[in-house]
């Protein structure tokens, strides 16, 4: 074994989500809507719950129902601290 041991730069350990845009009506921000499914503790049924997120978008690239990724980040405002890193589906409408 080497002695030496090639180190990166310490990165963040950033939350990741995947979202479907439901507004993109703000000037550089989009609002996320991110679902997950539970499972009921007491009866065992399967739940959606879902959660809305302001992401920040520099240009604007992304429409309502495209599916993306947004990644945490600083605070950017009062409510928004998540930014857009990448378009996972565009939406189908026309």
């Amino acid at each position: 074994m080497n002695s030496e041991q090639v180190t990166t730069p310490a990165q963040k350990n950033r939350r990741v989500l995947v979202g479907r845009v439901v507004s993109d009506r703000m000037q550089k921000t989009v609002t996320v809507v991110v679902e997950r499914r539970v499972r009921d503790r007491l009866m065992g049924k399967i739940l959606t719950r879902s959660k809305k997120y302001h992401a920040h978008v520099a240009e604007g690239a992304y429409r309502t129902g495209d599916v993306v990724e947004i990644a945490e980040c600083r605070p950017i405002s009062k409510t928004k601290s998540w930014t857009v890193t990448r378009l996972v589906e565009k939406s189908k409408e026309i």
